[in-house]
């Protein structure tokens, strides 16, 4: 299992959670996912041999947020 923290800027609320959350947890691959939302990061542990680290950030991005 790969463990990544990713920084997203454009969360401010519970939707946001809720939508970075759901769609990057329905990916194959995706074990856990945590959003922090004061801080702006979100964790996310997966198995790189299911999923890549780029399905995840255009997972995101695709949800209207901006990997910095």
């Amino acid at each position: 299992m790969e463990n990544v923290t990713l920084t997203v800027q454009g969360m401010s609320c519970g939707h946001c959670v809720k939508a970075i959350e759901g769609s990057v947890g329905e990916l194959n691959g995706v074990n856990k996912v945590a959003v922090h939302l004061p801080e702006g990061k979100v964790d996310v542990e997966f198995d790189e041999s299911k999923v890549s680290l780029e399905q995840i950030k255009e997972t995101i991005d695709d949800q209207g947020y901006e990997i910095m």
